[in-house]
């Protein structure tokens, strides 16, 4: 199995009613500047150990579980906001980087619709951001607003499914299963880091089994459709420096199917001051877990 380099120490802290669960590597000082990673849908906040071992520096790292994944509870919600991850951000960045403490801004990584969630952040609240790294936080692809009663006729119907028990996770026997799980999922994960990772991406629960630790109603659509306007507004708010990263195999091409194309999504980046584009070959879309070194070295280069 995998064996950590770096050690990360597990925290709880207060936010918005849930105790939400917090992986920190290293020390805070006045000369290091917090650098915060929110992982993206299906995903837990160990998922970044694999870069943070491969970084030359030694960084204080502040990485949360997001609600609803890993081990931090949902509060009993059938379903999920996009701008509640902006408001637990926020938060978050309240109790790590106070802004009248020594380091009142932070860098700031985001992954898939971590880095969608970044990407609105930093819009909101530019001047909290030193730098922002975006990878494969692509958005999705413009609605129409006649769109909006299906969207709504949606949400509602798989709601029913969710109570009905219909969108359950299925429980795996062993960390075993679940790791081949994930290498099914990613050819490209070796089989030391998928067992790693799935003692962290699952647990074990009373009956035995190994159940995913992200909620079922993670599933559900989101009932507003997607305002690629609003988006733009807040792109055109990024004053920072903006790293976007890209993996060498086209997810959106998979996903979309030609609805949403990288150069629709590279339109949209022209919104932003000061971006850079950058491409990891060999690399799907975890490319966190397919090439973290050189991940690492492009998040380190970026912040230096």
């Amino acid at each position: 199995m995998y064996q950590a380099r770096r050690i990360a120490r597990s925290e709880f802290i207060p936010i918005r009613n849930l105790s939400y669960h917090v992986q920190v590597w290293g020390q805070p000082s006045p000369d290091r500047i917090p650098l915060v990673m929110v992982h993206g849908w299906m995903d837990v906040a160990a998922s970044y150990q694999f870069v943070v071992d491969a970084m030359a520096q030694d960084h204080y790292i502040i990485a949360p579980d997001w609600r609803g994944y890993g081990k931090t509870a949902s509060g009993g919600v059938d379903n999920f906001w996009f701008p509640d991850y902006l408001a637990d951000l926020d938060f978050l960045l309240d109790h790590y980087a106070p802004t009248d403490g020594a380091q009142p801004q932070v860098n700031l990584v985001g992954h898939s619709m971590g880095g969608n969630v970044v990407m609105h952040y930093a819009g909101v609240r530019p001047e909290r951001i030193r730098r922002l790294i975006n990878l494969e936080g692509f958005g999705l692809p413009e609605a129409a607003p006649a769109q909006a009663p299906g969207r709504y006729a949606k949400w509602m119907d798989e709601l029913k499914k969710l109570h009905k028990g219909e969108m359950d996770l299925r429980p795996y026997d062993t960390p075993q299963g679940v790791a081949r799980r994930l290498m099914k999922t990613n050819p490209r994960l070796g089989a030391d880091k998928a067992e790693w990772l799935a003692r962290h991406w699952a647990a074990e629960d009373v009956q035995g089994h190994w159940r995913i630790q992200g909620e079922a109603a993670h599933k559900i659509s989101n009932a507003n459709i997607y305002r690629v306007e609003e988006v733009r507004a807040l792109y055109h708010r990024l004053n920072m420096p903006v790293l976007a990263v890209e993996a060498s195999d086209n997810s959106l091409d998979m996903w979309w199917k030609g609805k949403f194309t990288l150069a629709q999504y590279h339109e949209r980046l022209k919104d932003v001051a000061q971006v850079e584009i950058a491409r990891i070959e060999d690399a799907g879309h975890m490319m966190h877990h397919d090439r973290p070194q050189v991940l690492a070295a492009l998040i380190e280069r970026f912040i230096a």
